[in-house]
């Protein structure tokens, strides 16, 4: 049987994708590494690596939605033969991050009190206050980057993404092993020595990006130093398609920290669990968030030549290449859960309780592992054609629905974590199956629709 779509669409895809997929490992190894030598110190760091880093994440995750949404931007004016207003993009993003800054200020002052209002133990409060309030330092660096990364991906030079995250992810692991336990000359500073290696490769990354956006032959073939003006009509589409996008992703980003953040409240052995689970599952997300990336552009470069037939293509090649990932995952992740879970057994200590509890909640993380790909293969394609309010509104009703039914699994009845779980599982099941129903539907691909998503 002749499958839904040409071998040139696929190869198309994976020529975006794969570059996108180990940039994106890089941001999951980062993250492993440090949560790992957190680990070898004692279960409370590794709690507090999580917590701080959540919410880190949780305090600037609004602007890399709005500023990641420049890919899709991009890739449409791309498509539509528009090739000079793609570095145009850039610098409305570059405006934005710098209106952001206030803002961010104010954000990093509240959240960085919340910690000991959930209830966590003083030794952990102040390990994640400590691991929270550096990574923020570097948040300027980040967002500028993202403007700068989305640009390359939109245009299809997803291996410069790639060659420049490889590039941050070789200097921040050793850095990170030397900063924290004091090794090759540094003092051994623990959480705060991981917080400022990653600060430290996230601008080395992003000077290498500037060094291939201001190289001469990309310079000239874009018009890149003419780009450098405020354009009010791309700042204003920016704004209209980014910002669902943006409101999306921070309140989504809101209702799961606050639910880690409960759930740690359980005790050090939950919290622990929480995150060794969510270690792995990093490891499988992330790098499919590089597929969603290289669908939303592609998808965003047929909207923009309105070429449907190949959007549909897209479609299909990426639901054969995102199942078949997923589902090998899933098989992986249950049959070694055990050995999975023990690669974070500290050097000494009690682990038997931390241990039975995490193979519990990878059983959980196989069930939603390909629900996960169906949510970034659906979403990429939504969010590449401009459906980003319906992606807001719906996403951000499930997670905090399931916020309010976690507060009363947790807080009110005071359920066993294991419950907790199950419901954690069910929303995500929940919103594949809501996404691979719209998808379905000819809503978000009726010409009309489309017409408003390219208009300035």
């Amino acid at each position: 049987m002749r499958p839904p779509f040409r071998r040139k669409t696929l190869i198309e895809l994976l020529r975006l994708a794969i570059p996108m997929v180990v940039s994106q490992g890089t941001f999951a190894v980062m993250i492993f590494t440090d949560r790992y030598f957190m680990s070898q110190i004692d279960p409370v760091h590794m709690a507090a690596a999580l917590g701080g880093g959540v919410a880190s994440f949780f305090s600037f995750c609004f602007f890399v939605g709005l500023l990641s949404y420049g890919n899709a931007m991009a890739a449409q004016y791309l498509g539509a033969g528009e090739p000079e207003k793609c570095p145009r993009v850039v610098t409305q993003g570059l405006l934005m991050t710098l209106m952001s800054l206030p803002v961010l200020t104010l954000i990093t002052l509240l959240v960085a009190g919340i910690f000991e209002s959930m209830g966590h133990a003083p030794e952990q409060v102040a390990l994640e206050r400590s691991y929270y309030l550096i990574l923020m330092c570097g948040v300027p660096v980040t967002l500028a980057k993202v403007c700068v990364s989305s640009y390359f991906a939109g245009i299809g030079r997803t291996h410069v993404v790639m060659i420049c995250d490889v590039f941050g992810l070789v200097v921040n692991v050793p850095l990170c092993y030397a900063m924290v336990f004091g090794e090759f000359g540094f003092p051994a500073m623990g959480i705060a020595g991981a917080g400022i290696s990653t600060v430290v490769a996230t601008i080395l990354g992003f000077l290498l990006f500037a060094a291939f956006y201001f190289h001469r032959e990309h310079r000239d073939a874009f018009g890149v130093l003419r780009s450098f003006a405020l354009d009010t009509r791309i700042l204003r589409r920016f704004w209209r398609l980014g910002f669902p996008s943006g409101l999306e992703l921070f309140l989504n980003v809101a209702a799961f920290n606050l639910f880690l953040l409960m759930f740690q409240s359980y005790g050090v052995t939950e919290g622990a669990a929480a995150a060794i689970v969510f270690n792995w599952d990093i490891l499988s997300f992330i790098p499919m968030i590089g597929l969603n990336v290289g669908i939303i552009s592609l998808v965003g470069r047929f909207v923009g030549a309105r070429d449907m037939g190949r959007v549909n293509e897209v479609v299909a090649a990426s639901f054969a290449v995102g199942l078949t990932y997923t589902a090998a995952l899933c098989v992986i992740y249950f049959v070694f859960r055990y050995p999975l879970v023990e690669v974070f057994a500290p050097p000494s200590g009690d682990f038997s309780a931390i241990r039975e509890l995490s193979a519990f909640m990878m059983i959980g993380l196989c069930t939603y592992v390909i629900a996960d790909a169906v949510i970034l293969v659906s979403g990429g394609v939504l969010r590449g054609a401009g459906d980003t309010r319906w992606l807001m509104v719906v996403s951000v009703s499930l997670h905090w629905a399931m916020l309010v039914a976690q507060f009363f699994i947790i807080r009110v009845f005071a359920l066993d974590p294991r419950v907790s779980w199950i419901a954690f599982v069910v929303l995500v099941l929940a919103i594949a199956a809501v996404y691979a129903a719209r998808l379905r539907t000819d809503r978000w691909r009726a010409p009309e629709v489309l017409e408003r998503v390219m208009a300035e």
